[in-house]
């Protein structure tokens, strides 16, 4: 199971562009050309309906076809350059792409100057989807897979309604918000400005029940809890859905994981009410982990997993799930995720959507004190690809790393890296409190000594997570 991608449909007119005054000035022309005064005024705060339709009540019916091509060949020259963005508009498109999102326009407009708007103005598009009116709309939407629509007037609520989607209105077009309640919409929103908090929202709102959902039908779950914001959510989220007899905790203990991390991690696990558990893990004995190959994480969570799936199947349990995330999923080199996938896990967040972002925004939400928590790698990580890891490595990583924090307990220090590359240190801190004071650097270096390092060094482009990779 993996979670549908974002598709949001905008409309054009009065949605993303204020086409009003543009409209104006063909209608001007136009009038001109056909001897007839428009109500240009009037007509300017009603648009939205076929332009066929607005011409109708001033024009023969015979002549209307021909003056609506003409309004067209004139609409180049007229109505583009000086038609803006409304305020919002890139933003909103931005908002989907942020999400790794698809944006689909899908608008009542002759498209060839549909798309010298969105050319002139630089949006961001995927497709376009001219000469589409009302409930006509919802054909182009289920098509493209669209769940949102946005736009301006109650036909756009009646297209996105007809085609199953959420109906966002903006209140930049003609019609009231009134008018818009009373069409079904689903929210309103004063202009475009509020759609990329609106969207967070949504998508998060839509995301977790996702995740409740395919939790409650997985029955039972042990979840491979490390301690970090991930799993953590994971486990939170278990016993939200299946209650605390059905969820066990599982933490692998080796030289990996620090010691400073244990206590904390057991103690958060602890406090729902699941039973904890906290095998030891041998993957120090597994070749392919010593020899710190690339593949590394593939060796780890191997080991891991074989020791947790028997543990869960003594218990009756249907799942192991580990914390895996969306991001982790499209992050590139992820051996683990392979070791894991192999071996039966799940990986619920992954497949609800859910993002590293998102994780920590619903962790706020809940109220779990690990939502800020900074990423808390293994201590093997630090460990240079190709330098074997060995217990002592790690262990001086693990002393180094205290010692750093120890100098830095007064500078709001966040995130922090000892990274072992053979025959040296390198320390990575918070790019924020860099450079820092000689003296406080050279307790910082001095104390990376002690740990065991013949030589050490502060990496002046800060923190950077999984900077080991680079060289891969």
């Amino acid at each position: 199971m993996h979670a549908a991608p974002v598709v949001v449909g905008f409309d054009l007119d009065m949605t993303l562009i204020d086409t009003a005054p543009g409209f104006a000035d063909v209608l001007r022309a136009l009038g001109a050309e056909l001897d007839v005064e428009f109500p240009v005024a009037e007509m300017t705060t009603r648009l939205g309906p076929p332009l066929e339709l607005m011409l109708e009540p001033y024009l023969e019916a015979d002549a209307i076809a021909a003056a609506g091509d003409r309004f067209r060949a004139l609409y180049p020259d007229h109505a583009i350059a000086g038609v803006p963005a409304l305020a919002g508009a890139h933003d909103a498109i931005a908002a989907v792409r942020a999400h790794g999102g698809r944006v689909v326009v899908v608008t009542g407009k002759y498209p060839a100057n549909a798309q010298l708007h969105l050319d002139h103005l630089g949006f961001d598009v995927d497709h376009l989807e001219g000469w589409v009116w009302g409930v006509g709309k919802a054909d182009v939407l289920r098509r493209e897979g669209a769940t949102v629509y946005v736009g301006d007037h109650v036909h756009d609520v009646e297209g996105a309604l007809a085609a199953g989607a959420l109906s966002v209105s903006v209140l930049t077009g003609g019609c009231t918000r009134e008018e818009l309640l009373a069409a079904g919409t689903h929210v309103v929103l004063e202009d475009l400005g509020e759609f990329p908090a609106w969207l967070d929202e949504h998508l998060l709102d839509v995301r977790l029940d996702a995740l409740e959902a395919d939790l409650r039908e997985r029955g039972s779950v042990l979840v491979a809890y490390s301690g970090g914001a991930d799993s953590a959510f994971l486990l939170a989220a278990a016993v939200r859905a299946l209650g605390p007899d059905r969820v066990v905790a599982a933490t692998g203990y080796s030289h990996s994981l620090p010691q400073v991390e244990r206590d904390p991690a057991r103690d958060f696990a602890a406090s729902f009410g699941v039973e904890v558990l906290t095998p030891a893990t041998h993957e120090m004995q597994r070749e392919g982990y010593r020899a710190n190959g690339a593949d590394r994480c593939y060796f780890c969570k191997a080991e891991l997993l074989d020791v947790l799936g028997p543990l869960a199947a003594e218990r009756g349990l249907a799942h192991v799930a580990t914390g895996t995330n969306a991001d982790d999923a499209v992050a590139g080199f992820r051996p683990g995720i392979r070791a894991a996938a192999e071996r039966g896990a799940i990986a619920p967040l992954r497949d609800a959507g859910l993002t590293k972002a998102q994780v920590r925004a619903a962790s706020r939400r809940w109220g779990l004190p690990t939502w800020d928590k900074p990423a808390a790698a293994c201590l093997s990580s630090r460990v240079a690809y190709g330098v074997e890891v060995t217990p002592y490595r790690l262990g001086r990583v693990e002393r180094a790393e205290a010692a750093v924090r120890a100098a830095l307990a007064d500078a709001g220090l966040l995130n922090l890296r000892v990274r072992d590359l053979g025959d040296r240190a390198s320390v990575e801190i918070d790019a924020a409190l860099l450079p820092l004071a000689p003296e406080v650097e050279e307790a910082v270096l001095s104390g990376v000594r002690a740990a065991g390092f013949d030589e050490a060094l502060v990496d002046r482009r800060g923190f950077r997570s999984g900077s080991m990779n680079e060289a891969l």
